[in-house]
């Protein structure tokens, strides 16, 4: 065991770890030789770096503003197609600059994988270079001869009128007409738009080349992931992607348009926010890892660990810890050709961001990997100040706030290194408590950071203030994590902050809310458009599949509902009241 140590210390691999309960965990024998082997694989020795000079990554304007947040796909109106899509997110973009706000935070827009449109997290992407075109506005397209044309006004309504998503109904609807447009762009689209989609493709690259031949390829062996797909296919060739989009130029062309489309979508949506003198606009947002079966897995073979799963040690939100099903990168690759593949995700994202969140950023430092398949797994060292560099380099060069989402099992040190580099931190208002139980004032909360009262994984506003969550997770069989009389006690405590903090406004409301992340020093304050609107339900419970139906609720408001909206006037004027409103 002492070698298998050395040399798992040797590569970046613990052989030992704390879990967020304070616990000690050895890790076997076999995980760390396992882990030794994927990173280690087809080198001689682990990449040495020396201290890159710091850099801070962009900061904006340094004023205190604030932020709507809000999960892109659960949005109703009453012209998308039960789906909310881009056109949806350039009205908000309007009505968040009218109300003050200087950005608009959204849910990771990757790629998944649209033949298997219920497998709807946002986080397990198929592609994260990619867009998923379901969030297209078809109707927008100026080929598209419209739904009527396209026999789809009676599935539309359905859509439309259904509480939940019906995913696979949208996608029933949407892929069909996008051919559609397809077809109608390919005989007789402007010389303008076949111009500019072709500088799209040229800007793209071999990456769309091999994500149009992915998808295409995928189809035909639909039953199968890649890793058994026929060898030719196995790993992709350009010479043979390239044979192969010319034998199969429509299909490919049609996964181009999507993407195309969709990016030109994106595009408007950021252009309306400049044109609103928003400052900071779109808040997107970038999950930490792939699916091992997607396109990225395949097209970067050589930097992402495909046999080894991401997640999370045991802590008191999980008591087993966490397999997120998703690969990792190989931290002994990533530095090739001057972190290529880093900056590469950073560009897929930052081209259309004011400000990107980053999933998981313990992962820039250590991530912890789980063999498939195996027996537990550990943490593994990431070359954590050059990713930073890299980072801070790419904010610079796109004009981008770096965000990074610090929760979890935080290693000592790390948050003074992050704000060093400039990377703002993440306060999440639940779990800033002393150890009495109090909700620690707004002074306490450091400026460079974002601050809010929940995330996509945690209670809504309303549903924590009721209990609603605690029933839920009982209901489905899901461990609540406190019980009835300590979750009262904790209400009333947030009560008592809010009554203090937020004295003109009732404490069950989401303004006060509003008004004491408001009062914070944090540079940016966000309230979820879920807490404004008074959604009751979570939109993911970790750890659950079948038992809720994640990433799946409507907002109860339709967009043309919201410029009316009270509670929306009601936090917009205590952020103002905040000094927080970008308008004069």
């Amino acid at each position: 065991m002492d070698e298998v140590e050395a040399a798992a210390r040797y590569w970046g691999v613990e052989p030992e770890y704390f879990d967020g309960l304070g616990r000690r965990h050895l890790a076997c024998a076999a995980t760390l030789e396992r882990l030794v082997a994927a990173v280690s694989k087809g080198r001689d020795k682990p990449v040495q770096f020396d201290q890159p000079a710091r850099r801070r990554t962009y900061q904006g304007n340094e004023r205190r503003l604030w932020a709507i947040t809000l999960q892109l796909y659960a949005v109703r109106s009453r012209r998308n197609w039960g789906h909310g899509d881009f056109t949806d997110l350039a009205r908000l973009v309007s009505l968040a600059a009218a109300h003050g706000a200087a950005a608009i935070g959204v849910n990771p827009l990757h790629a998944l994988f649209i033949d298997r449109a219920e497998e709807a997290s946002p986080y397990a992407p198929n592609s994260r270079l990619c867009l998923n075109p379901l969030y297209i506005d078809v109707e927008a397209i100026p080929e598209f001869p419209g739904s009527a044309a396209a026999g789809l006004d009676a599935d539309l309504i359905a859509l439309r009128a259904s509480e939940l998503i019906d995913y696979a109904g949208v996608a029933r609807a949407k892929l069909p007409a996008l051919r559609l447009a397809h077809r109608s762009f390919r005989a007789a689209a402007s010389a303008e738009r076949r111009a500019d989609f072709e500088t799209y493709r040229r800007e793209q690259g071999d990456m769309l080349l091999c994500f149009a031949c992915f998808e295409v390829l995928s189809r035909h062996h639909a039953a199968k992931p890649w890793t058994e797909w026929p060898a030719p296919w196995r790993e992709p060739d350009r010479d043979q992607l390239a044979a192969f989009r010319q034998t199969h130029d429509e299909d490919c062309e049609f996964q181009e348009f999507m993407q195309w489309v969709a990016d030109r979508q994106l595009a408007a949506c950021r252009d309306t926010a400049r044109r609103n003198g928003m400052p900071t606009g779109l808040y997107m947002d970038i999950a930490v890892g792939i699916h091992a079966h997607g396109a990225d897995a395949w097209m970067q073979q050589d930097v992402v660990l495909r046999d080894i799963s991401a997640g999370a040690p045991p802590d008191e939100f999980n008591s087993s810890g966490q397999d997120w099903g998703l690969a990792p990168f190989n931290p002994q690759a990533m530095p090739e050709n001057d972190f290529a593949v880093v900056r590469k995700l950073m560009h897929a994202t930052m081209r259309n961001a004011g400000a990107l969140r980053l999933d998981h950023v313990l992962g820039l430092k250590r991530l912890f990997m789980i063999p498939r398949g195996g027996a537990g797994g550990t943490y593994v060292r990431f070359p954590f100040e050059p990713l930073l560099c890299v980072i801070s380099e790419e904010s610079h060069r796109h004009g981008c706030i770096v965000i990074g989402e610090d929760l979890g099992t935080v290693p000592e040190g790390f948050r003074d290194v992050l704000a060093q580099w400039g990377l703002w931190g993440l306060r999440v208002m639940l779990f800033e408590r002393e150890h009495d139980g109090d909700f620690r004032a707004p002074a306490q909360y450091p400026a460079q950071a974002l601050a809010s009262f929940n995330t996509h994984d945690l209670p809504s506003f309303r549903g924590w203030m009721e209990g609603h969550d605690l029933r839920v997770r009982k209901a489905i069989g899901v461990a609540p994590g406190e019980s009835d009389e300590s979750r009262a006690k904790s209400q009333a405590a947030l009560r008592k902050a809010l009554a203090q903090w937020a004295p003109a406004y009732d404490p069950d409301e989401v303004a006060a809310l509003a008004a004491f992340l408001g009062a914070t020093p944090c540079r940016l304050a966000v309230i979820a458009l879920d807490d404004i609107l008074g959604v009751r339900d979570q939109v993911n419970i970790p750890a659950t599949v079948a038992q809720h139906p994640n990433w799946r609720y409507k907002l109860p408001v339709a967009i043309e509902e919201l410029e009316r909206h009270e509670g929306l006037a009601r936090v917009a004027k205590a952020l103002a009241q905040a000094g927080r409103s970008f308008k004069p």
